[in-house]
């Protein structure tokens, strides 16, 4: 048991040493499409709500990277899932977190927090997450 738990520390310690992150653990949800496309969403999410005003902080910007961070990580949760329920579960929560940012930034486009920022790429990006996810639910539920 202590060599196991040396040589954790020893690999932990090794992999930081490195100047970018390297993720530990390979597992199925790297595998999916919409993992890298949920992650891209969602780094889109973070620079746009940079451009925010300050006064947002624990607002909508607040809001809208926890909803965009949700949505990304309920992929990676629910495809560690063994029943189909659950993992179906988490990509519908998944799918209302998309639908909760594009609320948020109906509102934010409204009060012209969005009319300095070219919203194609998030667009994009959020209408290729929502069709991707929505077929994985499709997918799922026909088995």
């Amino acid at each position: 048991m202590n060599d196991q738990l040396n040589c954790y520390f020893v690999t932990v310690s090794f992999a930081f040493t490195f100047k970018s992150f390297i993720m530990f653990l390979t597992l199925n949800h790297q595998k999916l499409v919409i993992y890298t496309f949920s992650k891209t969403f969602t780094l889109e999410c973070y620079k746009l709500t940079k451009a925010f005003p300050a006064d947002e902080k624990f607002g909508m910007i607040s809001q809208i990277r926890r909803a965009a961070l949700s949505f990304h990580l309920n992929i990676a949760e629910g495809s560690s899932r063994k029943s189909e329920t659950e993992r179906k579960r988490y990509y519908e929560i998944a799918r209302g977190s998309v639908i909760e940012i594009d609320a948020a930034l109906d509102v934010a486009k409204d009060i012209k927090y969005l009319s300095n920022y070219d919203l194609t790429k998030l667009g994009e990006s959020m209408i290729k997450c929502f069709k991707l996810l929505s077929g994985l639910l499709e997918s799922k539920a026909s088995h």
